[in-house]
């Protein structure tokens, strides 16, 4: 069973600890980048979100749209987003899913998933996020 780590807010992520490994790192680190996504200095800043993204990025946004790293990059919203109950779960040795649910102070809230990978250059990098309205 994968090791996982849960964050409320933006309060720091408590690694959940195996009982031959301890504290997973890379958990926390994923769920870290994850909530650094949601801020608004880096959801304003172009080369800060590149930063987080893998080339291959794919979106499945809420609305429907599919968006990629171009599409993304081009689309920043500098609000703030609130992140409630975000899990990150090892899914292979360089593989972390990321759940949460998010509230944007104008849209409804919404499920999100994401599959982060580690690169072997640039760390953990998102691969893939899909968000789903709650309504």
């Amino acid at each position: 069973m994968g090791k996982d780590v849960h964050r409320s807010g933006d309060r720091p992520a408590p690694a959940r600890e195996s009982r031959t490994t301890g504290p997973d790192p890379d958990l926390t680190e994923v769920a870290r980048r994850e909530v650094l996504l949601l801020q608004p200095e880096t959801r304003s800043d172009t080369q800060a979100v590149l930063a987080l993204l893998h080339p291959d990025f794919v979106e499945f946004g809420a609305s429907g749209t599919v968006w990629n790293i171009t599409t993304v990059a081009a689309a920043i919203d500098p609000d703030r987003i609130e992140a409630t109950d975000l899990y990150a779960t090892r899914l292979a040795p360089d593989v972390v899913l990321a759940t949460y649910l998010s509230q944007h102070s104008t849209r409804p809230a919404c499920r999100r998933s994401s599959i982060w990978v580690r690169h072997p250059d640039r760390g953990w990098l998102l691969r893939f996020h899909q968000g789903t309205p709650t309504q």
